[in-house]
Parts: C-alpha cells; structure tokens; sequence
C-alpha cells in the first residue's frame, strides 16, 4: 500500500527525510553583495557611479519576454551590474514597463541607476515643451518610480524645437525632483557647445553623450564630437558596441543572415574589413581567454572619454559573456593590432 502512497513505512519515511537533507558537502551559498559589486566608474559629472557595462533594454518587449528579461536582469545583477537604459520608444513602452516591474518585484529601484532616451514615442514625439513633460511622466508610470536618474535627450527625433526650450523644460524636470541628470542623443559637436553655453546662463548640463560607436564605427564620434565631449568632461556611453551583434563573432558570413532589418545591419558589416577586425579580436580573445564580444567590450573601455557601453542583449548568455569585457585589460599590442585590422 505505501508504494501508492497509501500509507508509508517508518524506514520509508526516514529515508524521505535523508533525501531531502542537504547533503554535507553540497556548495555553501553565497551571501551578500552580489560578485562585481564594488567595481563601479563615475558617469561623469552626474554625481552617480555605475558598472562600466550598462544593460540595454531595447530587446525587451520585443524579442524578449518578461519572463526572460527578468532572467537576463537578474543575471546581470549578480554580475554586480547597476544600470539600466531603456526608451519610451523601445516596444511603444513596453521595455519601460518590463524593467520597472523587474525593480518592483526585487525592490533594487534604489540601488539601480535608470537611464531612459526620450523623443520617440509615437503618443508623444519629439523635444517639445508639451511632449517632453508627457514622455518623462509616461515613463515614470511605467517604470512604477518617481524619478529618472538619467534622462537623454533624443535629438534626432526633433529637429524643430530648439535647444533653449528643451533645456528649459528639462530644468523644470530636474528641479521637480523627476530627472537627476541629463544625457544627449544624436547632438553634434556645435549643439554641445551650444548647450554649455546655454548651461553657463543657468540651464541644466548635459553630463552623459550616447553615440553610436566601436571599433567598427568610429566616424559618428572621432572628432569634432569626441574633442567637444573630452572638453566638456562628458562621460560617453556609446550604443551600437556589437556593430548589431556582428562583433559578437556568432554570424560571419551573408549565407546565415536572414532577410531582416537585424539581417541587413549585419550583413552591412560583413566585408573585408569587418572579416579583418573580427579575426583580430578572435586572436586578442584566444590570448586573454574571453570570448570575442568580451574584446569587443574592453576595446571600448580602453578608449579615454568612454565611461560605459550600452549593449543589448536578448539571453543570460549574452551577460555572461560580455561582463567578461570589464576585466579584460588589452595591452598596448592587442590595441595596436586591433586598429591595424579595422583601417
């Protein structure tokens, strides 16, 4: 009758009881602050630290689903990550509201940095007055928190409000208590200048600068950008780190793209040139024992005015990986051979 679970017998029942005991030499779990924690990098003059890789969450809502963003985050975290950017154009909002029930559920709102690009919402488009104060508070609704830790200014998306209304519209954000600190998208070098210029009468300072950039991609910011930034000590958080993911090294050859936008970015990629600097970071990799996307990561880490990369990413995997990208330090060589190879 106890094989049925009827009823069970005393020596049964003690050896129910041992296999569920914890065996004496099982791992012993690890308390505290999670691995990485301590290793943080001013994000210029905003007053905040964070991990020197940021977590993008432009996946979320569309490829990724709550249940794996969750994952993804948590990993990311026990990694010792601290900082999310996100955009109320990413899925129409829907990444926002993904990452603010993530920092709900763990109760982490304080102790993670939240970066969100505004401008591009279909409700509420553009840098205008009106638009701006709709964005900011949409976002805040989603991501269930009263304030923005750093709120980038999508300039691309609006090239008719001017640079004065925007910021004095940010100023009464900042001022409010709902934005701490200010970022740029797609501004060139004269609307920086324009911007400090703008902040010496009283204006809030834009302290953080997302710009496309890698090694692949260097044209966007070397220069006018990069000198203006150094000037200004802004602290760059480049986008775009993987090229679309073609650094990354998982695709390298047109045969296995499929007919996609992702598709077509990367296949932009896949010439000699591209072909070159993967090898060279395959090499660099093969030395340090880090995957290739890792190398990818520490190139841009070792470049002087970048404070952290934004990088997306769509599997735990994708985290494990590239976290490896803070703590790969290329010598003078592996940079040298690297420029070579992307020329």
């Amino acid at each position: 009758m106890g094989f049925f679970g009827v009823g069970t017998s005393a020596p049964a029942e003690r050896a129910e009881l041992a296999s569920d005991a914890v065996h004496p030499s099982a791992p012993i779990p690890v308390q505290g602050a999670p691995l990485g924690a301590g290793i943080r990098v001013p994000l210029g003059e905003t007053g905040l630290e964070v991990f020197p890789l940021i977590l993008g969450a432009a996946e979320f809502g569309w490829h990724v689903d709550s249940g794996a963003a969750h994952a993804i985050l948590d990993v990311y975290r026990s990694r010792g990550g601290n900082a999310i950017h996100t955009s109320d154009g990413y899925s129409a909002g829907r990444s926002e509201h993904i990452v603010g029930q993530w920092m709900q559920t763990r109760g982490v709102r304080d102790e993670t940095v939240v970066a969100v690009r505004v401008g591009t919402h279909m409700d509420h488009p553009g840098l205008g007055s009106v638009n701006l104060i709709r964005s900011v508070e949409a976002s805040l609704t989603r991501l269930q928190t009263d304030r923005i830790d750093v709120l980038y200014l999508d300039a691309a998306a609006d090239s008719v409000t001017a640079l004065e209304d925007t910021l004095a519209t940010a100023e009464w954000l900042v001022e409010a208590g709902k934005v701490r600190a200010l970022g740029g998208h797609g501004h060139t070098a004269a609307q920086l200048v324009e911007a400090r210029i703008l902040a010496s009468a009283g204006y809030p300072r834009i302290t953080v600068l997302d710009v496309p950039y890698n090694v692949l991609r260097r044209d966007e910011f070397d220069g006018d950008l990069k000198l203006v930034a150094g000037a200004q000590g802004i602290a760059v958080t480049p986008s775009q780190a993987l090229e679309h993911g073609y650094l990354a090294g998982a695709h390298r050859s047109r045969a296995g793209v499929a007919l996609s936008v992702r598709g077509t970015q990367l296949a932009a990629a896949m010439n000699r040139r591209g072909t070159r600097t993967l090898r060279a970071l395959d090499k660099v990799g093969a030395e340090l024992s880090v995957p290739t996307a890792a190398v990818a990561i520490a190139w841009l880490l070792a470049q002087r005015a970048v404070a952290a990369p934004i990088v997306n990413a769509y599997a735990v995997s994708h985290i494990e990986e590239l976290v490896q990208g803070v703590g790969a330090r290329l010598s003078r060589a592996h940079l040298a051979d690297i420029a070579r190879a992307a020329q």
